[in-house]
């Protein structure tokens, strides 16, 4: 039996005994599959045989494995049918065991095959993939090389690096600092990142340094993955990029700063024409002083344009003192009860009073932020509807406490494609004249020098909030808001 010489030898000895002690002319153990040949003691049929054999099913658990056939000139006797039938018994343990045997060895050279398989596979994806791979266990020793880290100058065949320690391989580089490296993921369980240069094919390539913890089991870190990356040329187009960009910008800042002076130039033309027709004509028409007055008034407005440019390109060095977020609040308001819109809306004020909210900056520029807010949210603001002016105080015991100040309108919002926009310069939703589109840029740039950040939150059609947050110098408590309204 082709596979199993041990059953095979064994059947046959088993007939051999059979054989002799029934003194027979032959026997065969012929098989239920008919792709296996018999077992056969005696081959040669004498002429004297009956041709009505003696035949014995061989079975086992119900299935029928074969018969066992004595060939014999006389009839068997009695025990001596019984010898067969227990024989055929025997024989039908031998013959079920040999098919078991045989349908595992199927199954686990199909399991081998599939595992070589899907191990070749995973290992032409590793190979193909475009960068560096490695991996390493707790004891730097390489589990993993791909084709990758095999190619170039500096290239290690996969055969000379797996199992041997990383520092033997990676000698170029510092082993300590190498170590760190390791060190700190097997601890820490979190992904590594950093970029490095080198010069190492001649020219400088930057490389991204990725190391990734694996886990075996579930448990703690016991391989890390190490991925080098060539981003050389991906930094090269992100450089053009930003290049192109910042032409972009500049065409863009350049025409906004263009379209904002027009006009008053356009005035000035206009009032140095009328002048100078006066002088011809002897006309009185407008006094000059008026027109004067016009120019002057034109020129101021050129001149803010440009110096709010100036301040968002270069914000002036201010000095930084201790000033508390509720007293701006309350000097800005101050300054804005004078506007005309500002009589005809609601201004509502939530102001934390029971401990101040200390911010270390420039207390003037934070005052110039909040006016810019707030005659935002009076130009928004329908009539007879509120603007109101929060502050409060955001504790965190894993933070540092930040000081708020929100400007809430009842305006019809900003569209949700818009507000990635809103602190562009020259960007502005109000109609053509009506604003510079510098003021929220430059509140931006304020805050951010501030150490804090500017947010817009504006559902559809409710309304806009914006939230300056600035880091508080003191840690400060959630006293209850206090609620009060101011109109004109």
């Amino acid at each position: 039996m082709a596979g199993a010489p041990d059953t095979a030898s064994g059947v046959s000895r088993v007939l051999a005994a059979l054989g002799a002690q029934l003194e027979a002319d032959r026997l065969a153990l012929e098989y239920a599959d008919r792709g296996m040949a018999p077992a056969v003691w005696r081959p040669a049929l004498p002429a004297r045989v009956s041709e009505r054999p003696f035949q014995v099913p061989v079975r086992a658990n119900g299935t029928g494995l074969g018969t066992l056939v004595v060939h014999r000139e006389h009839p068997l006797l009695p025990d001596e049918a019984a010898l067969v039938r227990a024989t055929a018994d025997l024989l039908a343990v031998g013959v079920a065991r040999h098919g078991h045997l045989q349908r595992l060895e199927a199954e686990l050279t199909a399991r081998v095959r599939e595992l070589a398989e899907q191990r070749a596979f995973m290992e032409c994806i590793v190979d193909s993939l475009p960068v560096g791979l490695y991996v390493v266990d707790r004891d730097y020793r390489i589990h993993a090389w791909n084709h990758k880290r095999e190619t170039g100058l500096q290239g290690v065949a996969r055969t000379d690096a797996v199992g041997r320690s990383i520092f033997d391989i990676l000698h170029r580089q510092p082993a300590a600092l190498l170590k760190r490296e390791f060190d700190e993921v097997f601890a820490s369980g979190r992904l590594q990142q950093f970029q490095m240069e080198s010069r190492a094919f001649g020219e400088t390539r930057s490389f991204r340094i990725s190391k990734i913890p694996m886990r075996l089991g579930g448990g703690r870190v016991t391989h890390v993955i190490t991925i080098g990356e060539d981003i050389t040329d991906w930094k090269a187009a992100l450089d053009r990029t930003a290049q192109a960009e910042k032409l972009a910008a500049l065409g863009q800042l350049a025409a906004g700063v263009m379209h904002e002076i027009n006009n008053p130039l356009a005035t000035i033309a206009a009032c140095a024409e009328a002048l100078s027709m006066q002088q011809e004509l002897g006309d009185a028409g407008t006094p000059p002083v008026e027109l004067l007055r016009i120019i002057d008034l034109e020129v101021q407005r050129c001149k803010k344009i440009v110096n709010g440019l100036l301040d968002f390109a270069r914000p002036k060095a201010t000095g930084r003192d201790l000033f508390d977020l509720n007293a701006v609040v309350q000097q800005g308001l101050f300054l804005l009860q004078h506007h005309p819109r500002f009589k005809r809306i609601s201004v509502v004020t939530e102001l934390e009073s029971t401990a101040p909210l200390l911010v270390n900056g420039d207390a003037d520029q934070i005052v110039q932020v909040l006016i810019a807010l707030a005659m935002n949210a009076l130009d928004a603001t329908p009539e007879n509807a509120r603007v109101l002016i929060r502050t409060r105080a955001v504790t965190d015991p894993e933070a540092p406490s930040r000081a708020l100040l929100e400007v809430e309108d009842e305006g019809p919002g900003i569209p949700r494609a818009l507000q990635a926009k809103v602190f562009e310069p020259f960007f502005t939703t109000k109609p053509p004249g009506q604003g510079t589109g510098l003021g929220l840029a430059i509140c931006y740039g304020i805050v951010a020098d501030h150490g804090g950040a500017l947010d817009l939150v504006s559902p559809e059609g409710q309304g806009a909030t914006f939230r300056v947050s600035l880091p508080m110098s003191t840690t400060a408590g959630m006293p209850p808001a206090v609620t009060s309204e101011v109109q004109a």
